[in-house]
């Protein structure tokens, strides 16, 4: 554990040494240097912004628009992947969170195969930065324990120590989850973009196509991978919680008719 976390402390420096040598730092706000990664991501975001914004302007019980029938059909996709993880109930709660990481994600992971992307001043897939991965993963990972504490109240940190020798080990889960996921999607799409790199070189006209095409079922890939572990954590999070509201919902409800003896007839 130490010496991952070390690695990737230094990948982290590596890279921020690196953006400064290549010039890669576009400029300063106070104290804090403006990317290419973190310029990419504001587009993506007004980019996102913009479509939400025309898509719900004007909505429609029958859609009219080709936007609104597209954003639907990926609204409803989503809520049935989320929904067999966290239940139907659940996976509206929380589908604003989990579907704006999918769709930041894939959109993120997209960029980095368009032409020039490597190339052109001030624009850089942002989740071929390990810096950007990690700040997903952190609020990720504090989201799911503020659900869990909204759920269970502070009795939902009892699971660390159930059974109490299991602590340590629990403790350890917890804290490599963020790296887990932080490192996984950097390098899978930090890892396509500089084999698309070498093969554009090497061969640039027949290959690096198939390659690019890879690279899209790739990059839906590890944003769904990202979002759907993102919600296996939340379920865990809260979870307990929902089967004791059903559990007191049955009670209250009582027993059913066969189980007071009485006959139930089709």
């Amino acid at each position: 554990m130490r010496g991952d976390a070390a690695w990737w402390l230094a990948e982290a420096e590596q890279e921020s040494a690196a953006a400064a040598a290549h010039g890669d730092i576009l400029f300063h706000i106070g104290p804090l240097p403006v990317t290419s990664a973190i310029t990419t991501a504001w587009a993506i975001i007004a980019l996102l912004a913009l479509l939400s914004y025309l898509a719900t302007r004007r909505l429609e019980k029958v859609p009219a628009t080709r936007l609104q029938n597209a954003l639907e059909a990926v609204v409803e996709y989503l809520e049935g992947h989320f929904g067999s993880i966290l239940g139907k109930e659940r996976a509206w709660q929380y589908l604003p969170f989990l579907s704006t990481f999918f769709l930041f994600i894939i959109i993120s992971n997209y960029s980095g195969i368009l032409p020039g992307a490597g190339h052109l001043k001030g624009f850089a897939a942002p989740t071929s930065h390990l810096g950007y991965n990690a700040g997903m993963a952190l609020v990720v990972f504090f989201s799911y324990h503020y659900f869990g504490v909204r759920a269970r109240g502070m009795a939902y940190f009892k699971h660390l120590a159930d059974p109490p020798y299991m602590l340590p080990l629990n403790l350890v889960d917890e804290l490599v989850r963020p790296l887990s996921l932080s490192l996984r999607l950097f390098g899978n799409i930090y890892g396509g973009e500089a084999v698309l790199a070498v093969m554009l070189t090497v061969l640039p006209y027949f290959l690096p196509t198939f390659m690019m095409g890879l690279e899209l079922i790739f990059g839906y890939i590890q944003a769904l991978i990202f979002t759907t572990l993102a919600a296996i954590y939340i379920a865990g999070a809260t979870e307990h919680h929902e089967l004791v509201a059903e559990d007191e919902h049955r009670r209250h409800r009582g027993p059913g008719p066969r189980a007071q003896g009485k006959e139930v007839l089709p």
